[in-house]
């Protein structure tokens, strides 16, 4: 079964388009080193939970929008193997359209180990 990495994260929703650039361009060198799938996803129906939801885990203010986004991985040893190549690939160095896009610091990430997989027609 694959390997999923998850992350929420709060983003100023001016930023939409420049996130969005540089989350394809990310995207492309995790798949060139074994990751299945990329998915970012930008907040659309989020609602505000009354003890706790997404906005107030990545501590996000009124001008930002909530991401959850996933990399599937082949295996959690793919995962591993993959992450470190994209640690060290040169091309992961920040570009100057990505300086001050967001706060890394509020980010919350992790690795999943799928329990079910149901695929539709």
């Amino acid at each position: 079964m694959t390997y999923i990495d998850g992350f929420v994260l709060a983003v100023p929703t001016a930023n939409r388009e420049r996130f969005r650039a540089m989350a394809e361009r990310v995207a492309k060198i995790f798949a060139d080193h074994g990751a299945l799938r990329v998915i970012e996803n930008w907040g659309d129906d989020v609602p505000k939970g009354e003890v706790t939801d997404f906005y107030r885990a990545v501590q996000a203010k009124e001008d930002e929008t909530v991401i959850f986004s996933f990399i599937e991985w082949p295996s959690k040893e793919a995962r591993d193997k993959g992450n470190e190549a994209v640690a060290a690939d040169p091309r992961m160095e920040q570009v100057p359209e990505e300086m001050n896009l967001m706060d890394p610091k509020r980010m919350i990430y992790g690795g999943f180990v799928p329990l079910v997989d149901e695929k539709g027609a």
